[in-house]
């Protein structure tokens, strides 16, 4: 499933056909589904909801496909459950065009530690800096999440998981990062995007 996905996604991609049909299905689901955690926008309902506006089409396509078959462990499960490939992409093409927005810091003192940390990492504990992989503005990759704009606290929550092996997808990297983390580390990398 994952090799025909990511050809499928490809091949979406590099043809730039996205059709309007795909378009208007992907509306629809998100007004039947999605939008009661993530918002008809993406914008995300509460906190414990991630956002998905801004967000890479090829990260949130494989997402959805790693919760259908149960590489990802989730009340999304269910809700992925009935999607097709060509729904999955559709998804998160909708998603990827919606703006990101950015949530308000109170304590930038505390938030600062979470920017050194993204920029620097921690030499002592050996937490490499986030940077290294989500990049140095922030924007991920295809196989990356951009992390700015996410809810704080679904970003510590997910930090938490990564350390637990709670998060049964991606976990092979982010578990040897969160595993050094401190809890004011994860709360001041949470702040940080």
């Amino acid at each position: 499933m994952d090799k025909k996905l990511n050809l499928f996604i490809a091949l979406t991609l590099m043809t730039g056909v996205v059709f309007s049909a795909d378009s208007e299905r992907a509306k629809e689901i998100v007004e039947q589904k999605c939008h009661m955690c993530h918002g008809k926008d993406g914008e995300g309902s509460s906190a414990i909801c991630p956002r998905l506006a801004g967000q890479h089409a090829e990260y949130i396509a494989k997402q959805l496909a790693d919760f259908k078959s149960g590489r990802r462990k989730g009340t999304m499960n269910e809700m992925a459950a009935a999607l097709t490939e060509e729904e999955m992409v559709a998804l998160g093409e909708f998603f990827a065009a919606k703006p990101t927005k950015s949530h308000r810091v109170r304590d930038k003192a505390f938030s600062s530690v979470g920017h050194y940390l993204y920029h620097n990492g921690n030499k002592y504990s050996g937490v490499a800096a986030c940077k290294s992989c989500h990049g140095e503005e922030d924007k991920g990759t295809n196989q990356l999440p951009p992390l700015a704009g996410q809810h704080k606290r679904y970003l510590a929550d997910q930090l938490q998981q990564f350390n637990k092996r709670a998060r049964t997808n991606d976990n092979a990297i982010m578990h040897s990062i969160a595993s050094k983390l401190t809890e004011l580390e994860i709360h001041a990398l949470a702040l940080c995007p």
